[in-house]
């Protein structure tokens, strides 16, 4: 007959820890971790009545996009 969980002896090693001690000075970057810095997200909240208008992020980006080709440039390059 096999043995079930609670017939064993109990592990002391099995067991959790109240607190356990981190050392961070020898702590390395996850390398499996996205590093991507140039894309960066905002998140805006649209008002109702656009948001039943534009239902996708791409068709935002998309208005937006044309609406700054629209706007006058400055002399340095910057939209104004």
């Amino acid at each position: 007959m096999s043995k079930t969980p609670s017939d064993q002896p109990q592990n002391l090693e099995d067991e959790l820890l109240a607190e356990y001690s981190f050392d961070y000075q020898k702590a390395k970057p996850n390398r499996f971790a996205v590093r991507n810095e140039t894309q960066k997200l905002t998140v805006v909240v649209l008002d109702e009545d656009v948001a039943q208008v534009f239902t996708t992020p791409e068709s935002v980006n998309k208005v937006l996009r044309a609406l700054i080709e629209s706007m006058p440039q400055s002399e340095s390059g910057e939209t104004a």
